[in-house]
């Protein structure tokens, strides 16, 4: 393992200085020390440490040939290792898609081979590490570690407690494995049954019943020495356009934005955050310039920062995004989100395009060097409380002692137990007897399972019920079954005691409704399992037995699957409303509905 030998090489004592433990947490980094080293750093040093940057590949000197062609090609580098050496940046994300997280040890080696490229360079300091780990549909990090239930799992669990350690238990893990910043939680009140990103990324559509699920959230990561991002201000919660292909827009009233979008965020805040993430949406009651949020001023630095008395980091969303790039060029975007508030720029598209971007921005007078100061001292202070100046590296034995163990298991089961919610039980359907309903059939939607997980969730339901005594068979139909599809699946109900059929986003014109219709006909008895949103169920009236599982994750699917055989009693209610599929203007199921087997 390699020492600690140049965190602050520059800066004798200040290391001492800035020891984190939870007394020195407490008390706050030396903020003079801090200064003193930002006095000592580079004009281009400053500008790296204002950059969080993707890299391919599961080693940060020595990735696959496939990985090095695509930095060549994106980034102009080889390595994690050269692209820390070329550009000096302060933060690296994580993506699965990017190679970089295959499994424990092998992310806390990548972190460590991080670190040490970085902190072997003149005046080096260490890397803030983030990834996008949501948990439920969103996970960057995958089995062995723990899959905790996503958001609106948690709304519809409606604990603090269990939103809290949840983020303690995921908090923990990321940090054995080197990654200090999370991008979560996701602070967006879902009033929108169309939007296309937030969905059940969100905890739900009560502000109220949100701002204290986020706040147990960040206290449960932060508690754990990670740095909690609430996501995305100033709430993307109310749009039918996704940002990473769109701008989105936002017509909410000054008025309905405190109300309905501000509260979580004030909860973050209160909590402590650490770092908020903006949002590429266009919000004219809060700036009217047509701007996105993350390069407007009047939102970050007017809103956020000066009346809700933030002054931790503001970190930008994906710069690759087609929200931020709509109206202005990928060189003006970084210029302009500094201009307007933010610390972190995430992922630009060309980083050599925004890194220099900024630099003769500088260098022009169109940005002061004393800005850039103001954001690398907040960056570094956020380091300092994470105890990357101290610690900077992890272990493969605090890796086998953290990560997926089985007290992590156990306790995100037992969590996602408390989320599923029984929407439906015409005749007492639910629960499902092993003497009355032995032989089940499971069929339905096989939506490309998050990361790491096992999967796909009708072999993940069907194991499930198996385990608990009943006999399985299963076929997948798709999120778009065929007719042969949908004729194979009435075959092999014939015979059996029950159908369970998993459902992905019903709509109006969809074969799923078909599917489910013709397995009806058959007079075997459907329950059905909602294993994204909640609004489904509007698009099936005829079913007699419904469940929300709120994610397709395994953790969640094998819940909903102990709950339709009677293991666990539905305790979940819904964190949103359902409107009726026939008149989008009434309520079907109210926030709080949710069946027991008492009723």
């Amino acid at each position: 393992m390699p020492s600690r030998r140049t965190v602050l090489a520059a800066s004798a004592g200040v290391t001492a200085a800035l020891a984190v433990g939870p007394t020195a947490q407490a008390a706050g980094p030396d903020d003079k020390a801090l200064r003193r080293l930002v006095s000592r750093m580079t004009l281009k040093e400053k500008v790296g440490q204002l950059f969080v940057m993707r890299v391919y590949g599961h080693s940060a000197t020595r990735p696959d040939q496939a990985d090095i062609d695509a930095n060549l090609q994106e980034i102009g580098v080889r390595t994690a290792a050269e692209l820390v050496a070329k550009y000096r940046v302060g933060g690296i994300i994580y993506f699965s898609w990017a190679h970089n997280t295959r499994d424990p040890h092998q992310i806390a080696a990548l972190s460590n081979g991080i670190q040490k490229a970085s902190l072997k360079l003149p005046r080096g300091l260490p890397v803030l590490i983030s990834t996008d780990q949501e948990h439920g549909i969103v996970a960057r990090v995958g089995r062995p570690a723990t899959l905790l239930p996503g958001a609106m799992a948690l709304g519809a669990g409606g604990s603090p407690t269990d939103a809290r350690e949840a983020g303690r238990i995921g908090g923990a893990e990321l940090r054995a494995l080197g990654i200090r910043q999370d991008y979560a939680p996701v602070a967006d009140v879902n009033v929108n049954p169309a939007n296309p990103v937030i969905g059940v990324r969100s905890f739900g559509a009560d502000p109220t019943a949100v701002a204290g699920l986020v706040a147990a959230q960040v206290k449960g990561y932060q508690g754990s020495g990670v740095a909690a991002t609430a996501k995305h201000f100033p709430g993307h919660g109310d749009t039918a356009v996704d940002s990473h292909y769109g701008f989105p827009v936002i017509e909410h009233t000054r008025q309905q934005w405190e109300t309905l979008d501000a509260p979580p965020f004030r909860a973050a805040i209160r909590a402590g955050i650490d770092s908020i993430m903006t949002a590429h949406i266009m919000v004219p009651a809060l700036d009217p310039s047509g701007d996105p949020a993350t390069l407007s001023r009047p939102i970050l630095t007017g809103i956020l920062r000066e009346r809700l008395g933030y002054d931790g980091v503001v970190v930008t969303d994906s710069l690759g995004m087609q929200g931020v790039r709509e109206k202005y060029g990928d060189d003006q975007v970084p210029v302009l989100a500094l201009k307007a508030g933010v610390d972190q720029l995430l992922n630009p598209p060309s980083l050599d395009v925004a890194w220099n971007a900024v630099l003769n921005a500088v260098r022009a007078g169109e940005l002061t060097e004393a800005r850039l100061d103001r954001s690398v001292l907040r960056i570094l202070r956020l380091k300092a409380k994470l105890g990357l100046l101290d610690k900077p590296y992890v272990t493969a034995a605090g890796v086998d002692q953290v990560v997926g163990v089985r007290r992590h298991l156990d306790a995100a089961d037992r969590i996602a137990e408390r989320t599923t919610t029984l929407l439906v039980n015409e005749g007492s359907l639910l629960p499902l007897s092993r003497r009355t309903h032995k032989k089940v059939l499971v069929v339905g939607a096989d939506p490309a399972s998050p990361s790491g997980t096992t999967g796909p969730p009708t072999a993940v339901l069907a194991a499930e019920l198996a385990s608990l005594g009943f006999t399985t068979s299963r076929l997948p139909t798709g999120t778009a079954p065929t007719q042969s599809l949908i004729d194979q699946a009435v075959a092999a109900a014939r015979g059996k005691d029950a159908v369970v059929v998993g459902t992905y986003n019903v709509t109006a014109g969809s074969t799923q409704r078909t599917l489910v219709e013709r397995l009806l006909a058959t007079g075997v008895p459907v329950v059905a399992v909602a294993l994204r949103n909640p609004y489904d169920v509007a698009q099936l009236p005829q079913v007699k037995g419904y469940l929300a599982a709120y994610s397709w994750t395994d953790v969640e699917v094998r819940a909903a699957a102990r709950v339709l055989a009677g293991r666990v009693a539905p305790r979940g209610r819904l964190p949103v409303p359902v409107q009726r599929a026939d008149d989008p203007t009434r309520v079907l199921y109210a926030i709080g509905h949710g069946l027991s087997y008492r009723s």
